[in-house]
């Protein structure tokens, strides 16, 4: 039997506020990199809740996505474990709300950081994905699709047993 491959599927929060974007700095098997706030997409919840989701856990703000910027798939290969792994990101901009009283930046996250779109370009060899730019550059192009672009079956927000 044939091994089935299969993309890791991830969410990110493109974050801007008076012309600076929300990055976290996190540790990596790599080291301290920095990435939108993203993370993998769990069971039973749709990419938007997912977005909302590991962005409070990231930022320890809620979120509110209000746009689809864009789709993405990416290939990563780690230095340090050798793990070759590809990555399907579905990137959302919107609303950062306020921080959450009692919440914790997740585990692994140093800090949070706002830098200028070029200080985020300048600083591409310390990025946990190569994405970074990519989905930066495409929220400043304007580019915005409407959340009904993805489609979440009910049967996906079943409780699961």
């Amino acid at each position: 039997m044939t091994t089935r491959w299969t993309p890791h599927v991830t969410v990110a929060a493109i974050i801007e506020r008076g012309g600076r974007f929300l990055l976290v700095e996190e540790e990596t098997s790599d080291g301290l990199r920095l990435n939108n706030a993203a993370g993998h997409l769990d069971p039973g919840e749709s990419p938007e809740q997912g977005c909302s989701r590991e962005a409070l856990e990231e930022t320890t703000h809620r979120f509110t996505p209000t746009a689809l910027v864009g789709v993405y798939l990416t290939r990563s290969h780690s230095n340090s474990s050798g793990e070759d792994i590809t990555y399907l990101r579905l990137a959302y901009c919107g609303e950062l709300g306020e921080t959450v009283p009692g919440a914790r930046l997740d585990a692994g996250i140093v800090r949070t950081v706002w830098m200028t779109p070029q200080e985020v370009r300048d600083s591409a060899g310390r990025h946990r994905s190569p994405l970074i730019v990519r989905c930066m550059e495409d929220y400043l192009a304007g580019r915005r699709y409407p959340l009904d672009m993805v489609y979440t079956s009910p049967e996906v927000l079943a409780t699961q047993g």
